[in-house]
Formats: C-alpha cells, structure tokens, sequence
C-alpha cells in the first residue's frame, strides 16, 4: 500500500492529510470551506485516491494553500521512489458546458500552468485567486509538473469541477504501476 500522512502546522494553520493512492474513492474533508471541500471530496473519488484532510485557521487563503502544499507532500512522499509507476498522466473532462484538459508528470520538478478562464472573484465560499493558489502550490509540494486548462465554459463552478475531475483522472493515471517497468523508475536518466 502507498499510503502517507503529513502533518503541517504553522502560527496560521493546523493542517492533517491521510492519503492512500491504491484506494477506492473513500473521502472526507473538513477544512472550514465548503467548496474547497467538495473539490478535494471529487478528487479523492476521481483519482481512486482515499484522502482524509483536517484543516483548521483562520484565513480562507491560508486554509486553501496549507491543505494543497499537505496534500503534494503527501502525494510526492507516497511515490516518492516512483519505481514502476507510469509517471504520466492526462484527461479531457467535460462538466455541462465546460471543457476541461489536465496533463501531469510526476518526475520530479515543480511546475504548473493554468489556464481556467475563471470570470468571477469567488466560486461558493472560495476565492478564485486562493483556487489558482491550490493548484500552483500542490504542485510545488507534489514536485510535479501540472498543465490544467480549461479550453471553454460559461459557469466557473462547472469550469473548476471539470478541472479538477481531469486533474484526478491524470493523477490516477500517473501513479498506476506499469507491469512491463516493474522496479524500474520511468526516467531515461535512471532517477
């Protein structure tokens, strides 16, 4: 089982995150933002990951970016080796309206672009900006490569979800261990 926990606690926040990427789906979030929430809830049940996070802080801002930088490190400690694993992963989702691509690659350094063409400053109880913040900062902690674009959609809510059920499905993708490279890390360079 790849299964972490991190624990990450700072003057502004308390921050807990179980994850096990050979999961079933199995979520539950409890950071105080509703919305927030209900994303780490559908990417938990997209990816296959079980994910348990308990946050608590006083900020909206802190809370979002605390959970996504717990929840990389956990991702990057759970395939850390990353012997066998298929490293990436990609997906088109749509939700309503909206389209949604996500790319991953889980080889070791961090980046991320974003493209969500979000129109409004806050979906439910989040601000759009602590939304891009989430995904910029998981994939710093998870040091992953991360592309998400939204490539068209009239309602943010459903813009987000798309983003964040393909965000899921190439993460599944990512970590699925490949038999024919079993024990081998998937790099020309070995590491």
């Amino acid at each position: 089982m790849r299964k972490t926990r991190v624990e990450r606690k700072t003057t502004e926040v308390d921050v807990i995150a179980e994850l096990n990427i050979d999961g079933k789906g199995n979520a539950n979030a409890q950071t105080g933002i509703k919305f927030l929430n209900h994303l780490l809830i559908t990417l938990a049940k997209h990816s296959l990951f079980d994910l348990t996070i308990q946050a608590a802080g006083e900020l909206k801002h802190h809370i979002s970016e605390d959970v996504a930088l717990t929840l990389g490190e956990a991702l990057q400690k759970a395939v850390s080796k990353k012997k066998g694993v298929r490293r990436f992963g990609s997906a088109y989702v749509p939700m309503d309206e909206s389209l949604a691509r996500a790319a991953v690659d889980l080889g070791g350094r961090a980046y991320s672009s974003l493209d969500l063409k979000l129109s409004q400053s806050q979906i439910e109880d989040l601000k759009t900006e602590d939304i891009e913040h989430f995904f910029h900062s998981f994939a710093k902690a998870s040091k992953s490569n991360l592309h998400i674009a939204v490539l068209y959609g009239s309602n943010d809510h459903h813009k987000i979800e798309a983003a964040v059920k393909a965000l899921a499905l190439a993460l599944r993708q990512a970590v699925t261990l490949e038999p024919r490279i079993k024990g081998q890390v998937p790099s020309a360079k070995g590491v």
